[in-house]
């Protein structure tokens, strides 16, 4: 073998090597974005301090500084990321927002027409207004009643103060189905036309039909086990879902 020839080999090996011994750094550069990522959806979904969090956000990024093209190249791009980490810092402010408006529902619940009536409940940035089935409606009917009336009124207020908000009106009845003499084939309809019934006395009222929409899901999602009348009775309820309306949509 010719000195060139030992040379040619030599280099191609040192070439392998040094391709080999790089080979780390896109699975660095992937596992480094998927943790700075993963840092910021678990701060979307809790409650840290501001001051904090910038200091520790800091701390990472001049921790990738110098592997940015790195990871600009891996599987997941600067781009893709910084998608994500927008969604979730989206995500954050609509629950932070949210938590306030979940803040008055109390002083709502005091109030004349609805007090003792209403429950409330707040999850992932969705607020949900439960009322009794039996409160809005006589029993076997789809009609509003007198105090259904009044309480529709007393909700109507809080919804105009919060214009940001779309309702989603979801009618609940229990697992007994409606007698062989009934003018209702099922749950299914009482539960949708007590929905809709709710829907039309809220246009009335002056509420934006872009705002609404109605659905009937009969026995589905019961609160309680359908076992007594009492807990029958729970179940049977009209909810008002509240989720923040995103501009654009």
């Amino acid at each position: 073998m010719s000195k060139d020839d030992y040379d040619d080999d030599l280099l191609l090996d040192l070439t392998d090597e040094e391709e080999e011994s790089t080979e780390w750094l896109t699975t660095f550069a992937d596992l480094s974005m998927l943790l700075l990522v993963f840092f910021v959806l678990l701060y979307s979904m809790s409650t840290l301090d501001n001051e904090k969090f910038s200091e520790t956000f800091s701390s990472v990024t001049k921790a990738l500084q110098g592997k940015m093209e790195k990871i600009a190249t891996s599987r997941i791009s600067q781009e893709e990321a910084g998608v994500l980490i927008d969604q979730a810092m989206m995500r954050r402010q609509i629950i932070e927002s949210q938590r306030k408006v979940f803040a008055e529902v109390k002083t709502l619940q005091t109030k004349k027409g609805v007090e003792g009536l209403v429950s409330a409940n707040f999850e992932d940035g969705v607020i949900t207004l439960r009322v009794p089935g039996d409160v809005m409606f006589a029993s076997g009917q789809v009609d509003l009643s007198p105090k259904g009336v009044e309480v529709v009124n007393a909700l109507k207020d809080f919804f105009i103060q919060h214009k940001d908000q779309n309702i989603k009106i979801i009618g609940y009845t229990d697992n007994v189905r409606p007698s062989s003499g009934s003018r209702f084939r099922d749950n299914w309809e009482i539960s949708a036309m007590r929905a809709v019934n709710v829907l039309r006395e809220l246009l009335n009222m002056g509420l934006e039909s872009t705002r609404l929409t109605a659905t009937g899901l009969a026995y589905l999602n019961p609160l309680y086990p359908n076992t007594s009348e009492e807990y029958r009775a729970k179940n049977r309820r009209v909810e008002f879902v509240l989720e923040k309306r995103v501009s654009g949509k």
